[in-house]
């Protein structure tokens, strides 16, 4: 039996470490040449985060009623077929491998400054990086509960890292800057030409904002679900908005728009701007710290999933073993680090995967988001004796406003990238095949009862 150990900070906590992991500090970047204007710019960010909140809101109401282990897994299963639910999750399962391993190597090029004169070198970057996945996967072994304190305290430092980057909005701009710069961006003379820029800027925002919907992960660990998971979600998606719209606010404001659009280390223009080279020996801690939170959040995520898949038959029995004193899942914790590991072998490839997958994340988030709709016709959680569930307000409009929002997303990839959809479907393809591979060779898979 689960021991339920999570309070509502510390899910709250998990909501803001699975979503800000390194992606503030690059996607303004990407949003700011892709969209054009700062008129666009802001509101691709503002339109993401009120997404993301329709989505926060529609995820706590699903968590609420399907409180499971491995939720964004059992979704998938319930509401649709065990097949969409394992090539999907494979899908998330091999791209989070691959970023946890490639931001854990940005993480140790941070502190190679202090080592080396110039970039560390190769076996330096990967014996730091399974060296940080061997400390969390030890500490993930004592528990939830332990994992969880050290992830508040990391998250903690990531958030002030964030407020202290928003100080340099305050003082005289260095030189060098292009704040106030004559304007060089050409107008958006047509709203259609409004309405691409806009979509092809959600792309990256959109991808800054994600993450979140992995809460639903930790259903079988919330004491008290109802009550806890909409109010952890719906709490760190609004510090999320909060300090995503901040921050990029600092990012036009020091470094200006035109140049935020080719700049290089956003975040150590703003350090620098405000403590100087003292500073950029600050930044590279706290970075590296920031790191880690984002690889113990997916160390207590991702294994999760491999539970719910075994508990259905898919994969081995061995994924759901926990450890009896401190009621771990070992053997998927296990498989996971190893294969964070072994993606080190791989980190071009990898980062193609991860381009794949945003894709893919946007049908997987539109059509987990769609099952709010099945548990509801169904009435999933409203069986007597199953205590009081969350239901949001503005039902049916915020998830169909969450599903659409992904439906365009995944609409302006394939416009603007036709080649990465199309792998990213054959990824999916692939995974789709091979489920029915293990199906007929393996035991048989266990759906998910109508009634949880």
């Amino acid at each position: 039996m689960t021991h339920k150990k999570l309070s509502l900070f510390d899910l709250t906590m998990i909501v803001v470490s699975l979503t800000i992991g390194m992606g503030i500090f690059r996607t303004p970047v990407v949003a700011a040449s892709n969209t054009g204007t700062p008129l666009i710019f802001f509101l691709a960010w503002l339109i993401g985060g009120l997404v993301a909140l329709c989505g926060a809101l529609t995820y706590a109401e699903i968590g609420s009623r399907y409180p499971v282990t491995g939720g964004y897994y059992k979704i998938f299963s319930y509401g649709y077929h065990p097949s969409l639910a394992f090539a999907i999750n494979c899908i998330i399962l091999v791209s989070n491998a691959g970023s946890t391993a490639l931001v854990a190597v940005i993480g140790a090029e941070y502190i190679g400054h202090f080592f080396f004169e110039g970039p560390p070198p190769e076996i330096f970057k990967q014996g730091i990086t399974i060296g940080a996945v061997a400390v969390f996967y030890i500490i993930n072994l004592l528990g939830i509960k332990m994992s969880s304190r050290v992830q508040n305290a990391l998250i903690l430092i990531k958030i002030s890292l964030i407020l202290l980057l928003l100080l340099s909005a305050f003082g005289t701009h260095p030189t060098g800057i292009a704040h106030g710069a004559a304007p060089v961006t050409e107008a958006v003379t047509s709203m259609p030409a409004f309405f691409k820029a806009l979509g092809v800027g959600l792309i990256a925002v959109s991808f800054t904002y994600g993450g979140y919907q992995q809460t639903i992960n930790f259903g079988g660990d919330v004491a008290s679900p109802s009550r806890v998971m909409p109010k952890g979600i719906t709490y760190g998606i609004t510090i999320i908005i909060i300090l995503y719209l901040s921050i990029n606010f600092v990012y036009v404001k020091v470094i200006g728009f035109e140049s935020l659009k080719h700049a290089d280390s956003i975040a150590a223009i703003l350090i620098n701007h405000l403590f100087g080279p003292i500073g950029e020996n600050i930044l590279r801690v706290l970075m590296f710290l920031s790191v880690l939170a984002y690889v113990n959040v997916l160390l207590m995520s991702n294994p999760r999933v491999m539970y719910a898949m075994s508990e259905e038959g898919i994969l081995p029995a061995a994924f759901k073993v926990r450890t009896q004193r401190h009621d771990a899942i070992i053997w998927s914790l296990t498989a996971f680090s190893l294969v964070i590991i072994i993606t080190l072998l791989f980190t071009s490839a990898v980062e193609k995967i991860i381009n794949y997958t945003i894709f893919l994340d946007s049908i997987g988030m539109s059509t987990s988001a769609a099952c709010i709709f099945i548990l509801r016709k169904r009435r999933v959680g409203e069986e007597a004796g199953k205590g009081e569930i969350y239901r949001m307000k503005l039902f049916p409009l915020l998830p169909l406003v969450f599903i659409l929002a992904y439906i365009s997303v995944a609409t302006s990839i394939v416009l603007d990238d036709p080649r990465t959809a199309a792998y990213g479907a054959l990824i999916f393809i692939l995974f789709l095949v091979l489920y029915f591979i293990v199906r007929r060779n393996g035991p048989k898979v266990r759906r998910p009862k109508d009634k949880y």
